[in-house]
C-alpha cells in the first residue's frame, strides 16, 4: 500500500520570525491520523528568518536530527557543544536522559532552511550526546546515500532507534532503486524540487508512505533533493 501526503495537506505555523510546516501532529497543529509513522515522530520543514532562531530548551529522550538545505544553523547545547550546520551536514543529538540546546540562524541576511527529524530510541534515559558528518554532493548523486542508522560509522550518524535515513539528489535521466523489507514502513520526504517514487509524481514538500512494499525506485525530475526513512514496524 502507497499513501501520499501532499505537501498542502501538512500543519503549518507562521510564527514571522519562523515559518513551519509539520508532516504530523506537533504543537498547536493536532490530526489523529498524523501522529507519525513507526518510531517516526516528527518531520517539521522550517525556515528561519536571519539573525532569529530557537532559544534554549529542554528536550528528553529523543533522537533529533537536522538536514540543513539552505542557509547555516548554530547550535549550542549543555553538554558544551558548539557548532554551525551547513547544507551537506547531517547534525544527530540525542535528548536521552535530557539536554538544553539553541538553534540561530547565523546569517544577517540568508534563511535557514532545514528539517528537523525526530525519531523515538530504543531506550529511554541514555545518556544525551552529539554528532555531526559532511556528506559531499557527489555521494548523493543519483543515488541514496545512506545518512544515519543504529550501527553508524561509514560516514552516517549513530541512531539510538530502529530507523536508517538515506539522502538523494536526483535530475532528468538520474534514477535509483532500493530493495524493501515488506513488514517495515518507508517514508519518502521530497525536500525541494520534484521527482517520481513508484510511479507517482512529487512535488517539493510531498512525502510518500510504503507498507507492505517490496521495492522503491525513484526517477529523477529536476532539482531533486529526497530522505528515505527505513522504519520499525
Amino acid at each position: 500500500m502507497i499513501t501520499l501526503r501532499k505537501s498542502a495537506e501538512r500543519g503549518h505555523a507562521d510564527h514571522g520570525w519562523l515559518e513551519s510546516f509539520h508532516s504530523f501532529s506537533f504543537a498547536e497543529y493536532h490530526d489523529p491520523r498524523y501522529m507519525g509513522v513507526g518510531n517516526l515522530r516528527v518531520i517539521n520543514e522550517d525556515r528561519v528568518a536571519p539573525g532569529t532562531g530557537f532559544g534554549s530548551h529542554g528536550h528528553r529522550d529523543m533522537e533529533i536530527v537536522s538536514y540543513v538545505l539552505e542557509g547555516a544553523l548554530g547550535h549550542r547545547d549543555s553538554l558544551g557543544q558548539s557548532a554551525t550546520i551547513r547544507p551537506g551536514d547531517v547534525q544527530r543529538m540525542s535528548a536521552g536522559s535530557g539536554i538544553r540546546h539553541s538553534e540561530f540562524n547565523v546569517s544577517r541576511d540568508v534563511q535557514t532552511h532545514f528539517l528537523q527529524i525526530w525519531i523515538l530510541p530504543d531506550a529511554l534515559g541514555i545518556a544525551p550526546g552529539y554528532e555531526q558528518i559532511h556528506i559531499a554532493d557527489d555521494e548523493k548523486r543519483g543515488r541514496l546515500r545512506r545518512i544515519a542508522s543504529p550501527q553508524g560509522g561509514d560516514g552516517a550518524v549513530r541512531l539510538h532507534a530502529d530507523a536508517t535515513l538515506y539522502a538523494g539528489l536526483f535530475d532528468a535521466g538520474e534514477a535509483a532503486r532500493m530493495t524493501l523489507d515488506a513488514a517495515r514502513h518507508t517514508y519518502v520526504q521530497l525536500a525541494r524540487g520534484t521527482l517520481v517514487a513508484n510511479g507517482i509524481a512529487l512535488a517539493a514538500g510531498d512525502a510518500l508512505h510504503l507498507q507492505g512494499e517490496r521495492e522503491l525506485t525513484l526517477e529523477g525530475g529536476a532539482d531533486a533533493e529526497v530522505i528515505v526513512f527505513d522504519l520499525a514496524p
